[in-house]
């Protein structure tokens, strides 16, 4: 059986943590900022980690990082 190709797409938007979950950055930070408040946008900055539902699809888009 052929090695797991990695999915470069998610591969970019995706850092693994030491414990080995899975670090995201969080929606809704693009565009249209001028009505959302500064203390959301503050925490829009800040990564968060990848849903335990979604977890496991994510393991397999990026087996590798």
């Amino acid at each position: 059986m052929p090695k797991m190709k990695t999915n470069r797409a998610a591969a970019k938007r995706l850092k693994r943590t030491g414990s080995g979950k899975l670090r995201r950055k969080r929606a809704y930070r693009s565009h249209i900022l001028t009505k959302k408040s500064s203390k959301r946008k503050r925490r829009l900055r800040q990564a968060t980690l990848v849903d335990k539902a979604d977890e496991k699809r994510m393991n397999r888009l990026v087996p590798s990082i």
